[in-house]
């Protein structure tokens, strides 16, 4: 384990030393799942619980992923409010500066009841609740679904050996919403992106040497894309955004609202044109 990971931390990551090794412990992975149940319910690690329904949550995390995954997302040090009129842990968006509506649909039990780890991240990846949700209220454009994601993916790598310059942005197949359990930090729309330290034959990039809002670099570095920017323009709209955007939880919800809002589009104006159609423009 590198110097750098004991060092790094965050106001609200939890440090490595409260790490519990008690007998009735849960799986690391489902606890990286679980860690910030508190603020899905809008409350600072400070006035946590310990369960929920009956389930363990807000648990400390090992191997110091959530303080490395806090870093790739926020600044380090101690925060301050970035948007005026806005201390809330309700997510802003990116792409329409508006406030996400609270109305997902979905329960916080469903993020929390699982077979195991893998069924966890399968449900994570696909979750629309826990973006509605920021990292921090003096950051409000970060997303915890991301983040999340985010801590099982260095968590996973770190658990099989890898440290974090060993690790790589991955691209899948375009057009395919392929799954690695624990790998895959965003799967939508036929895009697909994992954290992984065997990037295999996939188009990759390295995230760097220690975490830090890198992804606007490691997303430049990639040399193959998971969308095809000869095609429609709003491909190469959201390259260029992309190659902007240094916060990975923000850009991972980027894309994430991106696509879903063109996808919408997209079915209107199909049902509006009817048979004449309606692709877009080049």
């Amino acid at each position: 384990m590198t110097l750098a990971r004991w060092v790094i931390g965050m106001r609200d990551a939890i440090p490595d030393s409260d790490v519990d090794a008690d007998a009735d412990a849960v799986d690391p992975l489902v606890a990286a799942y679980r860690h910030d149940v508190h603020k899905l319910r809008a409350r600072a690690h400070s006035h946590a619980v310990d369960r929920v329904g009956g389930v363990r949550v807000n648990e400390p995390v090992p191997d110091g992923a959530d303080g490395d995954a806090a870093v790739l997302s926020r600044p380090r040090g101690d925060p301050e409010q970035t948007v005026d009129a806005h201390a809330s842990w309700r997510r802003v968006s990116l792409l329409t500066g508006e406030v996400v509506s609270s109305e997902s649909g979905e329960s916080l039990d469903e993020l929390l009841v699982a077979d195991g780890a893998e069924q966890l991240h399968a449900t994570w990846v696909s979750a629309t609740l826990p973006a509605g949700f920021n990292e921090s209220p003096y950051y409000p454009y970060t997303s915890v679904k991301y983040h999340t994601l985010l801590v099982a993916a260095l968590l996973d790598n770190y658990r099989s050996g890898h440290e974090f310059g060993d690790l790589f942005l991955t691209v899948e197949a375009t057009g395919t919403e392929s799954v690695t359990p624990h790998r895959t930090v965003l799967s939508t729309g036929g895009v697909s992106l994992a954290v992984t330290g065997e990037p295999g034959e996939r188009p990759a990039a390295r995230l760097g040497d220690v975490p830090a809002r890198s992804f606007a670099d490691t997303w430049a570095r990639l040399p193959a894309l998971p969308f095809d920017v000869a095609g429609p323009r709003r491909w190469r709209v959201l390259d260029a955004q992309l190659r902007r955007i240094r916060s990975w939880s923000v850009a991972l919800q980027f894309i994430e609202d991106y696509v879903a809002a063109f996808a919408s589009a997209q079915r209107a104006g199909h049902g509006r044109r009817g048979r004449r159609g309606g692709g877009e423009g080049r």
